[in-house]
């Protein structure tokens, strides 16, 4: 039997979980995928998993069943893409390609000759899968994401879902069905390029997927202003006693809240991969994942370069051993700053992390704004509204709000008048209580 995508050819320069899954989807389904690797270093992928060097998340395991997973189905180059070399043999490459993807940042892109422009020269007809953090315009375009700090934090998930027992945390729980998008776009792609032998870009981002996965609070949130935990049931404002006791519970809500974040902070072998209270009271997650690569710009984030060369924290090991050293260094910086402060700075310094945001901050966050992440349009019943945009961007056929949703049964006489039906079908249909 024929598989779906044979004869497709993917070139896959991509780490982590995203890319590499939607790469993985289509190699699934028989298409050729080639993933760069780089030649010192591979993808960092492959030791993230307990048991494995450097890993510490999930099940022990002797199997690497995490990067079986996500990398089924390919086969593995390796490319220093830093030299022209590398990079003429990963041109060879994308000449004979059907598809390229990526989640590159932006300016390595352009660092190593593979953005957009230079391959879609090489190549007319290529689809390039391109994923960012926050999209490719703004502020943040080229700050390092994970879906912990893109989605979960500055999206809003963690708002929302916060309760009692706190949030529970899966690795790639967004990064999966960022995959699904790019896969969906890649494939919408290819179809166009079936019919009109045009190439494009298609372009993603974490910070827009998590939007998307908040879809129904966040259309709440655009029409009305207002967080979906900021209402407050009628009953409760009239209520003195109710009033109290709610607040009663709010109280003992974020106590326990607060105990938890607390137990968990001081067990976590890397306190670089955590939530911290800001002196504002709010709070901002660090997912440092390659902590050797980004400790000494921690170091001088904090105001401590000295720290780079303490004994205590030189080295992974080091760290994971004096790890409850460390956090209280960490709680004490991040408590002196405001969520504010601790963004610019933490920014400035290039480091991964996540502003927990409510969905009113969502909707107007600048990253969010720039990027054209909600869409408005004029509807004939509401007047002037936004709605939350599709995550999937292609270059060359873009997706359009055309029309509203429909009201019930508004066309089915239209629909069944083009399938060949005449008014007297559709009288008949009426009286049988075929049709509304």
């Amino acid at each position: 039997m024929a598989h779906a995508l044979e004869g497709i050819k993917v070139v896959d320069v991509s780490q982590v979980i995203a890319v590499p899954m939607a790469a993985r989807h289509l190699a699934d389904f028989g298409a050729e995928v080639i993933h760069v690797e780089n030649p010192f270093t591979g993808d960092s992928w492959r030791s993230f998993q307990a048991g494995a060097p450097g890993g510490n998340v999930g099940v022990p395991s002797e199997v690497n069943y995490n990067w079986e997973t996500f990398n089924r189905n390919k086969r593995s180059i390796t490319l220093d893409l830093s030299q022209e070399s590398g990079q003429k043999i990963l041109y060879k490459l994308v000449e004979k390609a059907d598809v390229f993807v990526t989640n590159l940042r932006l300016w390595e892109r352009e660092k190593f000759g593979v953005d957009y422009d230079t391959l879609h020269q090489l190549n007319p007809k290529l689809i390039y899968g391109s994923l960012t953090g926050y999209g490719k315009n703004g502020p943040d375009r080229n700050a390092p994401a994970y879906d912990h700090t893109a989605a979960w934090y500055r999206a809003g998930i963690v708002h929302m879902l916060s309760g009692v027992a706190g949030v529970g945390f899966r690795a790639g729980f967004v990064d999966t069905v960022a995959a699904l998008a790019l896969f969906a776009g890649v494939m919408t792609s290819l179809y166009v390029r079936e019919k009109t032998g045009v190439g494009q870009e298609v372009d993603l981002s974490l910070f827009n997927i998590g939007i998307y996965q908040l879809s129904f609070d966040i259309a709440g949130a655009l029409v009305t202003g207002m967080d979906f935990k900021d209402i407050v049931p009628e009953q409760l404002l009239q209520d003195e006693e109710l009033l109290k006791r709610r607040d009663e519970l709010m109280a003992d809500a974020e106590t326990a809240i607060d105990n938890l974040r607390k137990f968990f902070q001081q067990h976590a072998p890397n306190p670089l991969v955590l939530d911290y209270k800001t002196k504002d009271e709010r709070i901002i997650h660090m997912n440092v994942l390659q902590p050797d690569r980004y400790w000494s710009k921690v170091c001088q984030a904090i105001g401590q370069p000295s720290l780079e060369h303490d004994p205590r924290f030189d080295s992974y090991e080091s760290r994971v051993e004096n790890h409850l050293d460390l956090y209280y260094i960490l709680r004490e910086f991040f408590e002196s700053k405001t969520l504010d402060e601790l963004k610019k700075c933490l920014s400035q310094a290039g480091i991964p992390f996540g502003p927990q945001q409510k969905l009113s901050e969502v909707i107007n966050d600048p990253q969010a704004r720039a990027n054209d992440y909600f869409v408005p349009f004029n509807h004939p019943a509401y007047g002037r509204i936004e709605v939350v945009a599709n995550p999937i961007r292609l270059s060359e056929t873009p997706a359009t709000l055309r029309i509203p949703a429909p009201e019930f049964s508004q066309h089915t006489e239209e629909v069944l008048l083009e399938i060949g039906y005449n008014w007297d079908d559709i009288a008949q249909f009426k009286q049988e209580g075929v049709i509304a």
